[in-house]
């Protein structure tokens, strides 16, 4: 029977430390104990330094770059637990990469995202947190719980903070519109649509046209992630065409791969590019436009709620009050 009494043990991994860091912090409790580190073979050893018997293990790990890597250390670090008795087991993924790899789009190519959640449950997770998913059929992936949680609520203190003159929400394409509709709600501003094509398999995108009347306004540019930076610049240029007078960018995710950073910082109607902590943002791509919202709190109180078996449904009330 899972033990309740105690706090929750949480182990990072060693994708995002920093984040379990802010987490416990906020729970007031130490970090869990916990050996993780490769031999000169390349191979991963883990080796939990505590006693987790009838536990409640929460392990997190972003699935960040090095992607495969994290992935096979998260999956040791369950199967570590598992074998160490733990009670249950909960894997707790802010950024969940392969999200995207959510469906067969073409011949002959594989449903990665499927894959990675079949690896999870075998590995001996009973429950996943995730943050935002690219795609939320994602969930039915797993025959396990899975809670996503959303950073929205967050971002939409953040931007009422800002009291911005007249703004409008511009989803960077249709697939995002819902989540972009619901932030342009919170916010009572509008909703404009960029219309977008990729190229292939490429990050390349041509953005076709804008939908909606942004025309002397203020713009938001609204995404659930921001690898290369394509889309955003791409979304941008269409709008300040469009008419657009400045632009603010959000989005849980801030990948951020290769000069992306730069990138964005140099567009000079781009004002500020608003992120989240799923992902840690290494020093050399810090800059004075990129501004980054903490969902430590958020994380923290989901794994407080899931430890007590309370509602998780609830914090989205909670957050948006």
């Amino acid at each position: 029977m899972l033990g309740t009494n105690g706090n929750p043990v949480i182990f990072a991994g060693n994708s995002h430390p920093q984040l379990v860091r802010d987490i416990c912090d906020y729970l007031g409790q130490d970090i869990g104990q916990v050996e993780v580190f490769k031999f000169s073979n390349d191979n991963t050893f883990v080796k939990i330094l505590e006693n987790v018997r009838q536990k409640d293990v929460f392990i997190l790990q972003s699935t960040v770059e090095p992607v495969n890597d994290h992935i096979m250390e998260m999956l040791i670090m369950i199967d570590a637990a598992k074998r160490a008795s733990a009670g249950r087991i909960t894997a707790v993924v802010p950024f969940y990469s392969y999200a995207r790899t959510d469906k067969k789009d073409q011949p002959r190519v594989p449903i990665t995202g499927r894959l990675v959640a079949d690896l999870l449950e075998t590995a001996g997770a009973d429950r996943v947190v995730m943050i935002d998913l690219h795609a939320g059929q994602v969930q039915g992936f797993f025959q396990v719980p899975v809670d996503e949680l959303t950073a929205m609520p967050r971002q939409v203190e953040y931007f009422l903070d800002r009291n911005l003159d007249d703004p409008v929400v511009v989803a960077t394409d249709i697939g995002i519109t819902k989540k972009a509709r619901d932030f342009a709600n919170w916010i009572s501003a509008p909703l404009a649509i960029v219309e977008k094509r990729r190229v292939g398999n490429e990050d390349r995108v041509e953005s076709l046209n804008v939908i909606g009347s942004v025309d002397g306004r203020l713009a938001i540019l609204f995404d659930d992630e921001i690898g290369t930076g394509g889309t955003m610049i791409a979304a941008a240029e269409a709008v300040i065409a469009a008419g657009a007078k400045e632009i603010y960018v959000v989005a849980t995710h801030g990948v951020l791969s290769g000069d992306a950073s730069t990138r964005l910082a140099e567009m000079p109607y781009i004002k500020e590019v608003v992120i989240t902590d799923t992902v840690p943002l290494p020093a050399d791509k810090v800059n004075s436009k990129i501004k980054v919202i903490s969902i430590a709190p958020l994380l923290g109180e989901a794994i407080r709620r899931i430890h007590e078996g309370r509602s998780v449904g609830e914090l989205f009330t909670l957050q948006s009050g």
